[in-house]
């Protein structure tokens, strides 16, 4: 693209916009045609928090992720666009919008970008598939519990076999010293 002067105000919006890029953990570019301002503010709501959902000209946008170093999404600025910004668990936004996208239908995923990469719809609904992060930390703490459990009864198998050992030596001594 090439280098061209904007005007103060849309300075700041690239700005802000590039921050915006900056600071997510992962951005989804959707197109919302048709979806009312009420549903939009639906949308934004069931995101939950740490995402911001953001209508945003495709200009200004396309300058400012390329600012903040986000690539591969120049295709994905056409149509009325608007940016997911995930500061939270992408996993659980990815859900939020796949499930918004079902009962909306003027809500169409074009694609995104995390740790670096440009994201495919394919990519972002394989994200949306995984677990949350808390269920994934509960799943690993009750491994790592029944393996701690398991260890325990190992360590102490052969202690409890020395005493009924010994219990039973002592039971066949006194039998014999009767």
């Amino acid at each position: 693209m090439a280098d061209r002067e904007y005007p103060a105000g849309k300075q700041t919006a690239i700005a802000e916009l590039a921050e915006d890029f900056s600071s997510a953990t992962a951005t989804v570019l959707t197109e919302y045609r048709g979806l009312t301002v009420a549903e939009l503010r639906e949308l934004r709501r069931s995101l939950g928090e740490g995402t911001r959902y953001r209508v945003a000209k495709n200009t200004l946008a396309k300058r400012a992720a390329n600012q903040a170093g986000v690539t591969g999404l120049d295709d994905l600025f056409t149509g009325p666009t608007a940016i997911t910004f995930i500061e939270g668990d992408p996993v659980e936004a990815a859900k939020g919008l796949r499930a918004f996208a079902k009962t909306h239908d003027a809500l169409v995923i074009k694609g995104g970008f995390m740790e670096g990469k440009a994201l495919s719809v394919d990519e972002i609904n394989k994200l949306a598939d995984l677990e949350s992060r808390e269920v994934l930390l509960a799943k690993l703490a009750g491994a790592l519990k029944a393996t701690a459990q398991k260890a325990v009864s190992v360590i102490a198998a052969p202690a409890g076999q020395v005493a009924r050992l010994g219990a039973a030596l002592q039971d066949k001594k006194a039998a014999a010293g009767e």
